[in-house]
């Protein structure tokens, strides 16, 4: 029982990674159109600057605080060479993403080189169901529970949330009641680099960053978002939670190997179920 506590708790935390990554991806789509292939970048940036600040001397919280800040100027500069030239379709968006992410792996071993970073989260451990758990899990648990409810009252009860939910939903007549369609899609693009970032932030105490550990957390929470339907964070976050707690279960009882087909998998398993299922939704025979 201890053994599967600890797995699940800190597979749940992982997990938690995961579906701020997802989420992330999923505010960017709804209002552009555009899969975000550099935002597992934005969890790096954030790790590696957080990283940076805290070896300089800046307490926890500050540093962490302003990594994320980072994350989100580098997600702004993102959109705007995705998105800012009008006429961009999201297909070249995709690819123009694509290219971005990789120039960032030459720009992190330029700055940090390439090897593994990381720096102390909480420390300690405690005891949930007879398994010593790390204490720091269950901040990125509570951090991201937060963050999730904030996002929630953000998109429900702001003009700013209503005016991206607008864009979203009809970009042709949200441009006809004045919302700047591009504007909200630079802000989205700042929004998901925040959330990759705080992503960052939070796992690398558990698990070392490299600088193309953008890979694993792009898969993963590109999963998450597709189980999400690209179109809604609360179902990426169960997304995120259900993988973080299948690997952790497959490193537990088996190899740690097989850990990237599980994400994999899980997401070409939901693309067959909606593929399934789209004639019924859409009314053909």
């Amino acid at each position: 029982m201890s053994e599967f506590a600890l797995y699940l708790i800190t597979g749940l935390g992982t997990g938690c990674a995961f579906a701020l990554v997802g989420s992330g991806m999923i505010v960017i789509y709804r209002v552009t159109h555009v899969v975000n292939c550099a935002q597992g970048g934005f969890a790096v940036i954030g790790a590696m600057c957080a990283s940076t600040f805290l070896g300089s001397g800046l307490p926890h919280g500050l540093a962490e605080g302003l990594a994320v800040v980072i994350a989100a100027a580098v997600g702004l500069t993102v959109g705007a060479i995705t998105i800012g030239k009008p006429g961009t379709t999201p297909q070249v968006g995709f690819i123009i993403t694509i290219g971005l992410g990789i120039l960032a792996y030459a720009v992190e071993v330029l700055l940090w080189g390439d090897q593994p970073r990381s720096f102390d989260g909480v420390a300690g451990a405690t005891v949930l169901f007879g398994a010593r758990v790390p204490t720091h899990y269950l901040l990125i648990i509570a951090v991201t529970v937060l963050v999730f409810a904030l996002l929630g009252l953000f998109f429900a009860g702001t003009y700013l949330g209503r005016a991206l939910t607008a864009c979203a939903a009809n970009p042709y007549a949200a441009r006809l009641v004045g919302i700047g369609v591009t504007r909200m899609g630079l802000f989205s693009f700042t929004l998901g680099g925040a959330l990759g970032g705080l992503a960052g932030v939070l796992i690398t105490p558990m698990q070392q960053v490299t600088f193309d550990g953008d890979v694993v957390l792009l898969v993963n929470g590109f999963a998450a978002a597709i189980i999400g339907m690209l179109t809604r964070p609360a179902l990426a976050l169960a997304g995120g939670l259900l993988l973080g707690v299948a690997q952790a279960a497959v490193a537990g009882y088996g190899s740690a190997a097989h850990q990237l087909e599980i994400a994999l998998g899980l997401m070409l398993a939901v693309l067959i179920w909606q593929a399934a299922r789209r004639p019924t939704v859409e009314g053909l025979p």
